[in-house]
């Protein structure tokens, strides 16, 4: 009856419906094949136990073998072929297959296998057999004894034996088991095999991959296959549940303890115990084999099979890593010996068990590296280590053997100068020659080794985690190694081709590019991370920090122990925890022995000095010796400090161990004396059984004969002796630093496990927590490495990621607010885009100037070598684009910014929108390139405004182009020109240049400072430059002005414009500005003409936002300092010498109209408009500034919305006034020397004398404020009335001798109605200042001018001015009677002068006329009386005789018998008051022109 079957899921396989047809076709062709043997040949057969069964049956008798003696099946050929026999026989009498036991259809294809009679070809059929029914599913899993033949199968082939034939032959058989254990293994009947069957079938493959005598290609197969199987095996881990198994491994007595050492793999591995269990068993003992074949110091095993090993070791982690950890046996196992042995091979001298290794390494670390902490410090250390570049000078001590001195040491090194560390010790002057005897020296890796030890740091790395995890692991830990630092070390200085020197002469283009490309990854995490938000980590950085002096006070300590121990203390490491309990040496005890960082050897010759006794008690102390054997407890304090070699101090610390020891009673010891004898007895066994030097070695009963009597008198037990000499025998006690090899590395191994159980797991996190100390403590090195590697580097792909790791920086530098990382990205890339100058020219070459498309282009060098250069123009893009929105993170970089911006500007690259210069009108104009050989002449004035003469500065100095030839441009110049042009203007210039306006303070000033920095080496520098190279002796006169210099200005503008632009900060910007614009302008004669009136410009457009800042305050306090800097600056503006003042006073005055007419707040004290008006002064002289000047001047004196006369301002006005009086005088005498050329000027004809008369009777209007405005005061009206009136009566007076008729006759009118009318009130004390300094100048002016028909007009009206103001001041005003003798002889004393000096017919009739009205006033008044009057009985006073005496003789002298003419001889006296009044009113009253 035909059954079906169902195949499994097993590769290869399928269904069948006649399974029977099956095995009886394999039946078939293994008999075939077994007949064709001489051993089968023969057809009759013997079937010893069918034979006996059937006598049995029939109650016969059959001789032969017992069944003691009758051998088993398959020990006969008769039995190997009967047993094919018997199942044919099942299968034709069974009506149902499956009834068929699974055990009984494979027992005589198991017998062939097993069978040593069988030979090659015949082993071979029964495999392949085996291999079909696996294939065809013929097994169900309901029969129950499938465990049994799955067992039975599994020790068959694992046992297979046949007679060997031809090699091919055989390996055919190998390759046909390989087969079958893999259908057995890999397929759905895996999970019923027990770990005994698992365990023999990967001992067949592992032995078989191992052979050597077999063909390459038959262990390369069992290779592959090994490796499946242990997939296939580990992946068993992921269904497992760690706590359940591990608690069955522990009921199992006889259970494989991790760490066991058998020689090599071989059967019986495994215990019968375990066959109840299902799969860890057989993985520990899996993991168990693979590691002790990795065991560098064993012998037994070669390297071709330890790389057998690491592949297969390497595809256990790759498959289960992430599982191995969860169960402790599999974890023990790796983290102690599968670490170790991995460590040591990574040292091997045989390439390829060095790089298998190390990729074996590298996927452990991957995927468990939570489990290993230590471990991965310990090789990561190992690893920098050997990237190290060779040390120069030093081949002694590279050149030792790789296996005998070059183990790389487990413990964390000892801080010293010359550790590796970017935290460079230097910063805490640590002591150069520290030593460092925890770091056996390694041999720096070359080559191929170099190339792939990089790799294997970039697969460990390469999780995105791995820099935050190494820094918070280790560089954190007080007691670990500073990985991270050490790393980014080596990765930047692996970018430099210097690195590499001499010494490695092997191409390391592609470790450069590792390095970096290392780099930027980790650059790239961090600018990951940067955006997530994180919690405070404050505990760890504050370790962090902890350490950092830790690692500095150890390093002092290990050179100088006072040293370090003072640093330590400063620092509050040691001695801060003092209390009653506490003392200071059990605080220093405390720090010593638990900080690995000290030298062994000086931390025991430190404790053990004689002044340091309280200390050595505290560190012992420390110890807990408590039911350790004295043994253990020397090993254990031993390991803590290198035992000196001085007798005295090794009595010392044997004697304090003696007491601690004692104190903790321990067993058999009866005194401390005792202990003291058996610690120094312990040192000397150990020295005696372990010295290689000692060739006889103490025996146990020497041991006990040396130690007779020393316990208290008596001896110790025998048992105890044993104990201790066994314990020193086995185990000997390593001192630190000590040994080196592998005795000292198994000794810091089981330190690393040590620490490793105290440490715990690695911390894993990809928070941004620790980004920015990281970022802060690696970012110059990286961003160096990334420059170079931008600039040296030609492959598009590095330097794509060059430029990305650039941006990446930045972003991380704005993102943690380092304005000094930014700006030394800025300074990288501005080196790599070779648009700084060394030294830019004072004077720009002549270039030439080409038309493309309608377009001007100047072909300048810069321009063509720029075009022509990719990288800087790459370069310029980065550095613009990371820029553009991040000028807040910019503070020392905005130099090279504005330098790159000067250089642009001197060869013509610049967009337009910044070469621009802003004046107050509006206009917009160029700064000019070049300048002439000389200082520049200003043109003659023209009559369009200020614009134009700002534009006549600019064209007519710096004309100049046929001085030198334009020289030609090619084609591929004008190319170069357009992809400069084209890279600037990608690089949106204008937009940065337009977003410094809206920066934040910071930035703000320092962008500011350093345009004053660069505009100071461009004009203060070089002056002082200049002044130093000329010698003291040299004679000259007044020192040469410099040249003009296009850079100077291009500076002054920026640097001002951004002040101009950002008014909310402008007292913060003014004082920097101020303080360039002051050195310019006191040194003005030796600048160009152009830059001093820039200067003047910046001044006054910035003064203009200060007062614009200070009126807007109207609630107190007003901004005093405020306004103080305005007037500071007017002051610096009016110290500009003479010729200075008069070229730049249109730009002045422009300025200073639009402060007053729109910021009349800020003027308010007497001084400050003293100061405003002493500027106007300054611009009379100029042509076009006087214009606007009188115009300002007019607003303020005229009556409208702009007058602004006060009483502070009034003296002021006047003396301006007066200078343009003055002024159009001057320019009237010029014009009348030179009359006979020009026609003469009329007021319409010259603005000049125009403005001077109508100063004139500008002076006049101010004479009708002032009395109201001294009523408004408050104050004595006639008093302040004088003091503020006198000064326009003084200018009038001098201006009625001007030059130019219209001012003097104005001026002469003007004076005449303010003295003579109601506006001038003279206080009597007074009037004599009046004559003094008002009436007696002019006359003395007009007598001393020389004669003509326009000074005999001016004497005239003087002397009758003079005349009516006698009459008014001296007679109307105080008639009454007071002695005016002396003014009136002065009077009287000026006309004499005037008649004498003039004798023009109308002088000769004005003066007598005007001097008969004054004589009959006087007479009128009674001032003046003849002697006939005292006949008629009016007698007269002394005064009056006196005063008539003198007039009578004076007049006499000029005009003989005037006064009998004048005055008659009167009977009767006048006869009232009101006479005299009309009469003097009436010589008053006339009309002051006739």
């Amino acid at each position: 009856m035909a059954t079906s079957y169902t195949a499994s899921n097993h590769p290869g396989h399928y269904e069948t419906t006649f399974p029977e047809h099956i095995i009886y076709s394999e039946v078939l062709a293994v008999t075939f094949v077994m007949r064709k043997n001489s051993r089968w040949s023969s057809s009759t057969q013997t079937f010893y136990a069918r034979d006996s069964a059937l006598a049995s049956n029939l109650g016969l008798r059959r001789p032969g073998p017992n069944s003691a003696v009758t051998p088993q099946l398959g020990s006969r050929e008769e039995d190997l072929m009967s047993g094919f026999e018997q199942l044919k026989r099942a299968l034709r009498s069974a009506q149902d297959i499956t009834v068929i036991p699974l055990a009984d259809i494979l027992a005589p294809f198991l017998a062939i296998i097993r069978s040593p009679l069988s030979t090659g070809p015949i082993t071979s059929a029964a495999l392949s057999a085996l291999h079909s029914f696996f294939s065809c599913g013929i097994f169900s899993k309901a029969d129950a004894s499938v465990d049994a033949a799955l067992a039975e199968l599994s020790s068959a082939v694992s046992h297979c034996k046949f007679e060997a034939s031809d090699s091919s032959g055989d390996e055919v058989v190998l390759l046909r088991i390989l087969t079958v254990i893999e259908d057995c293994m890999c397929g759905n009947w895996s999970p019923r095999l027990g770990d005994i069957e698992v365990c023999e079938m990967l001992e067949t493959v592992l032995a078989t991959c191992v052979q050597m005598r077999l063909s390459e290609a038959l262990r390369r197969s069992a290779e592959l296959t090994m490796h499946k199987l242990v997939r296939t095996v580990l992946s068993k881990l992921y269904v497992l549940d760690p706590g359940s198994e591990e608690k069955k491994l522990l009921s199992i007595p006889s259970a494989p303890a991790a760490g066991t050492e058998p020689s090599a793999p071989s059967a019986g591995l495994i215990s019968d115990d375990l066959a109840t269990t299902d799969g860890l068993p057989s993985i520990i003992e899996l993991l168990r084999v693979l590691v002790n074949i990795l065991d560098p110091h064993d012998r037994v095993h070669t390297d071709s099979t330890r790389l057998l090993a690491l592949g297969v070791l390497k595809t256990s982690f790759e498959v289960s890593g992430l599982r191995l950890g969860d169960f402790p046996t599999l974890r023990t196992m790796i983290l102690d010996h599968g670490c170790k042995y991995l460590f040591q091979l990574a040292q091997s001298e045989n390439s390829s068990v060095f790089q298998l290794t190390l990729r074996t390494i590298s996927t452990m670390m991957n995927t468990m590296r939570k489990h290993l902490k230590l471990q991965q410090e310990l090789f990561l250390a190992y690893t920098l280590d050997r990237l190290e570049p060779p040390v120069a000078g030093k081949p002694s001590r590279l050149g030792t053997p790789l296996q005998k001195s070059g183990l790389f040491s487990p413990r964390p090194g000892t801080p010293g100068a010359n550790s590796s560390s970017l935290e460079l010790l230097e910063e805490v002057e640590i002591e150069k020659g520290s030593p460092t005897p925890n770091k056996p020296s390694v041999i720096p890796a070359s080559g191929s080794a170099r190339d792939m030890l990089l790799e294997i740091l970039s697969r460990i790395s390469s999780h995105p985690s791995f820099l935050v995890e190494i820094f918070s692991n280790y560089d954190c830990d007080i007691n670990a190694e500073n990985l991270f630092d050490r790393v980014i070390d080596i990765l930047t200085k692996g970018v430099y081709t210097d690195y590499y020197g001499e010494s490695l002469p092997f191409s390391y283009l592609s470790a450069q590019y590792l390095c970096l490309d290392l780099l930027l990854t980790f650059i790239n995490a961090m600018a990951t991370r940067a955006a997530v938000s994180y919690v405070s980590a404050e505990e760890l950085l504050q370790r962090k920090s902890k350490k950092r002096l830790i690692l500095a006070g150890a390093a002092r300590f290990n050179s100088k122990p006072k040293t370090g121990l003072s640093f330590l203390e400063e620092n509050g490491l040691i001695y801060h925890d003092l209390s009653e309990g506490i003392t200071r040496p059990q605080s220093l005890a405390k720090f010593l022995k638990s900080s690995t960082r000290l030298d062994k050897k000086l931390l025991g010759d430190f404790i053990s000095k004689p002044e340091n006794t309280d200390l050595l008690k505290a560190f012992f102390g420390l110890f807990d010796f408590r039911e350790k054997p004295i043994a253990d407890a020397m090993r254990e304090l031993l390991e803590t400090f290198r035992l000196p070699g001085e007798a005295q101090q090794i009595a010392r610390i044997t004697e304090t161990f003696a007491e601690i020891y004692f104190a903790s009673e321990p067993a058999e010891i009866k005194s401390q004396d005792a202990v003291y004898v058996l610690a120094y007895s312990v040192i000397m066994l150990n020295t005696d059984l372990h010295n290689p030097q000692v060739r006889k070695r103490m025996t146990i009963e020497d041991y006990q004969r040396n130690l007779r009597g020393v316990n208290d008198g008596s001896d110790f037990s025998p048992e105890y002796l044993q104990a201790v000499y066994d314990s020193i025998r086995k185990q000997e006690i390593v001192m630190p630093e000590e040994h080196t090899g592998q005795l000292g590395f198994e000794f810091a191994w089981k330190e690393l496990l040590m620490r490793s159980r105290q440490s715990g797991e690695l911390m894993i996190c990809n928070s941004p927590v620790f980004d920015k100390e990281m970022f802060r403590s690696i970012w110059k090195p990286v961003i160096s490495a990334i420059t170079f590697a931008f600039m040296t580097f030609d492959d598009d792909y590095i330097i794509e990621r060059a430029i990305a790791g650039f941006r990446q920086c930045a972003t991380l530098a704005g993102y943690f607010q380092l304005p000094e990382v930014f700006d030394y990205v800025v300074i990288s890339l501005s080196q790599a885009m070779s648009l700084l100058s060394e030294n830019l020219p004072s004077e720009v070459p002549v270039y030439p100037v080409v038309e493309v498309e309608g377009q001007s282009i100047t072909v300048s060098s810069l321009a063509v070598s720029f075009g022509a250069h990719l990288k800087g123009q790459l370069a310029a893009v980065v550095l613009f684009n990371i820029m553009n929105g991040n000028g807040n993170a910019i503070r020392e970089g905005w130099i090279q910014i504005f330098e790159i911006f000067l250089n642009l500007f001197i060869h013509s690259l610049l967009p337009t929108r910044m070469l621009q210069m802003e004046d107050f009108l509006g206009g917009v104009s160029m700064i000019p390139l070049r300048g002439g050989n000389s200082q520049p002449t200003r043109p003659p004035p023209r009559s369009d405004g200020l614009l134009s003469t700002l534009s006549s500065y600019l064209m007519t100095p710096y004309s100049s182009p046929h001085d030198n030839p334009v020289p030609s441009a090619s084609d591929a110049d004008i190319e170069s020109t357009l992809c400069a042009l084209d890279c600037i203007s990608t690089c949106r210039l204008e937009e940065l240049y337009a977003q410094i306006m809206q920066l934040d303070l910071d930035p703000l000033v320092a962008a500011v400072r350093s345009l004053e920095a660069l505009a100071y080496e461009r004009t203060n520098a070089r002056l002082q430059h200049e002044f130093d190279d000329t010698p003291s002796d040299s004679g000259a006169g007044s020192p040469r002005p410099l040249p003009y210099d296009p850079a100077s200005v291009f500076l002054l503008e920026m640097m001002v414009s951004i002040v101009c632009n950002t008014p909310t900060y402008i007292e913060e910007l003014w004082p920097i500005v101020f303080e360039h614009l002051s050195l310019l302008l006191k040194s003005s004669q030796r600048y160009s003409v152009l830059l001093v009136e820039r200067a003047v410009v910046s001044v006054m457009r910035i003064c203009l936002i200060l007062a614009a800042k200070a009126s807007s305050v109207t609630q107190p306090p007003q901004p005093n300092h405020l306004r103080d800097q305005i007037y500071l600056s007017f002051d610096l503006l009016g110290g500009l010498p003479p010729g200075v003042a008069n070229s730049v006073a249109e730009q002045i005055i422009s300025g200073l109209i639009l402060i007053v007419q729109n910021h009349r707040e800020v003027i308010n004290s007497q001084t400050e408009w003293n100061i405003v008006l002493a500027l106007v002064r300054s611009s009379v002289s100029n042509l076009e500034a006087a214009r606007g000047s009188f115009g300002l001047i007019e607003q303020l004196v005229c009556e409208g919305p702009e007058q602004r006369i006060s009483t502070d301002n009034i003296v002021g006005l006047v003396a301006v006034l007066d200078d343009f009086s003055t002024a159009a005088g001057i320019v009237a005498e010029v014009e009348q020397q030179h009359a006979r050329r020009r026609p003469q000027f009329s007021s319409s004809s010259s603005p000049v004398i125009d403005r001077g008369r109508k100063a004139v009777d500008l002076m006049f209007e101010i004479l009708k404020y002032i009395p109201s405005l001294t009523e408004n005061r408050g104050e004595t009206h006639d008093k302040r009335c004088h003091q503020l009136t006198l000064p326009v009566l003084i200018s009038l007076s001098r201006q009625c001798t001007s030059a130019s008729p219209e001012v003097r006759h104005s001026a002469l009118s003007s004076l005449s109605r303010a003295l003579l009318g109601p506006l001038v009130c003279v206080p009597p004390v007074d009037v004599t200042e009046v004559f003094q300094r008002v009436l007696y100048p002019l006359l003395e002016a007009l007598i001393s001018a020389p004669g003509g028909a326009e000074t005999t007009e001016g004497r005239l009206r003087a002397s009758v001015l003079l005349c009516k103001a006698f009459v008014r001041f001296e007679i109307s005003d105080i008639a009454g009677g007071k002695n005016v003798t002396e003014r009136w002889v002065q009077v009287l004393d000026y006309l004499d002068r005037l008649m004498r000096t003039d004798q023009s017919d109308q002088l000769s009739e004005a003066v007598p006329e005007s001097l008969k009205n004054v004589v009959l006033v006087m007479h009128a008044t009674g001032m003046l009386v003849p002697p006939l009057a005292e006949e008629n009985g009016n007698t007269r006073d002394e005064p009056q005789r006196q005063l008539w005496r003198i007039t009578r003789d004076k007049i006499e002298q000029f005009m003989p018998g005037f006064m009998e003419s004048v005055i008659p001889m009167p009977t009767v006296a006048p006869s009232s008051s009101t006479e005299v009044s009309t009469i003097a009113a009436a010589a008053t009253v006339e009309k002051p022109d006739s």
